[in-house]
């Protein structure tokens, strides 16, 4: 609204279009006037997204890697590999700071392409053959050369496919499905391993297991959390366990902190489990400190 929020056409334009963004942003049916608030967290993410490219160009990302293990022989399974952000100021930087903003811009995609490229590297180099998993976001699907990529990683590496999953999510499958599908169908033809993660969370998961032959069924840390706690956490792990075992597909636990919890999950016939109760994410070179661990321990 002139002359508050700008005293000529283009300061106008500009601050109704932060409205506007703020707007949709909010959801659908409503409006929003402009506040000099907007203007700040435009601001502060024209910044961030700045300290994103950057930090792509720099080398500042990094990966962690946080152990999977096999709840009956107590051996390592896999690893997932996490993506950090060494930031030269705020140090490691959580991936929750700037992965939303960096699905946004699409700077997920060069980002997404490096983790891949970083991860098959790094287990190349481990001394035993164990998979790892990386997390594919909805707007990674959108690059109609995801396939490619991954294979071109993979052959550049010498990594066997088989040692090599990806975790995705049902909004993967929300988003253009048929597509998607096309492109898990030849991922999986090439031997790579596809897990749907946080199970359970969605509107569509039971259809998508019938939909996709799926590798590994990850039940959502927050059932996890509060298995000790409430009878409905109880009844949905057991549900997705039972499903795994009939279907014959592994299922892991994530989000694991407590003995108890391991011992209800055994108990349920859950296959796999990772947590903070085992290892919090490490760096690469930490990874043989943990293979050489040998049996699952639990650490805290």
């Amino acid at each position: 609204m002139a002359p508050d929020d700008g005293a000529d056409a283009d300061r106008l334009l500009k601050n109704a279009d932060m409205a506007l963004y703020r707007s949709k942003a909010d959801g659908r049916g409503n409006y929003r006037f402009f506040e000099p608030a907007m203007d700040a967290l435009a601001q502060t993410r024209r910044s961030l997204e700045m300290e994103i490219r950057q930090a792509l160009t720099q080398g500042q990302f990094q990966l962690y890697y946080q152990p999977v293990y096999d709840l009956k022989s107590g051996q390592i399974r896999s690893f997932e590999a996490l993506l950090r952000w060494n930031h030269p100021e705020r140090g490691i930087v959580e991936p929750m700071s700037f992965l939303k903003l960096a699905e946004d811009t699409g700077l997920i995609v060069p980002i997404g392409e490096w983790v891949i490229r970083q991860a098959c590297a790094d287990a190349v180099g481990w001394s035993q053959n164990v998979p790892v998993a990386v997390n594919l976001s909805p707007a990674q699907f959108r690059n109609r050369n995801l396939a490619s990529s991954i294979f071109e990683s993979l052959s550049n590496t010498g990594l066997s496919p088989s040692r090599f999953e990806l975790e995705i999510t049902e909004s993967v499958l929300l988003d253009d499905s048929e597509a998607n599908l096309s492109v898990l169908h030849c991922l999986r033809d090439f031997g790579i391993r596809i897990a749907m993660d946080d199970f359970g969370t969605g509107y569509s998961s039971l259809s998508y297991l019938r939909s996709f032959p799926f590798d590994k069924i990850k039940i959502d840390q927050s059932f996890v959390h509060d298995l000790t706690s409430r009878e409905d956490a109880m009844a949905i792990v057991r549900a997705v366990t039972g499903l795994g075992k009939s279907l014959g597909i592994p299922t892991i636990a994530e989000g694991v902190e407590t003995a108890e919890q391991i011992k209800m999950l055994r108990a349920e016939g859950c296959t796999e489990v990772q947590g903070f109760v085992f290892s919090k994410p490490r760096p690469n070179c930490d990874v043989e400190a943990m293979l050489s661990r040998g049996r699952l321990k639990v650490v805290a």
